[in-house]
């Protein structure tokens, strides 16, 4: 069985990627880590709602009209997450040196 995800771990497991930073880069990356870890527990939340109850679902504005197929909120909420999740990530992937690829975001992106 998975180890369920917590923002500690996800803290943890992104303070060790990211502990290569010269120190002055890895304290202005704390708020970047913290936040992404937030962003991804929140995430893998709304992912296990959305596998258990679809991304749609039907609506209707009252009883006489015909109900349709709506996205559901928890859908939207994912995307934007994700959308917010990625960009800090990118921009943390921004403070580290380039590399040939085999480094700590090589170890990232197999993990995340």
């Amino acid at each position: 069985m998975a180890r369920k995800l917590t923002e500690k771990s996800e803290i943890r497991r992104l303070n060790q990627i990211y502990a290569g930073l010269p120190p002055n880069q890895f304290a202005v990356a704390q708020g970047l880590i913290i936040q992404a870890a937030r962003l991804r527990v929140r995430l893998d939340q709304l992912w296990a709602d959305i596998q258990e109850n679809g991304e749609t679902e039907l609506f209707s504005q009252s009883d006489k009209t015909e109900p349709y197929e709506k996205k559901r909120a928890v859908a939207e909420l994912f995307t934007a997450t994700d959308k917010n999740y990625q960009s800090i990530i990118k921009q943390l992937n921004e403070l580290t040196p380039p590399s040939s690829g085999k480094g700590k975001l090589s170890e990232l992106m197999r993990d995340g």
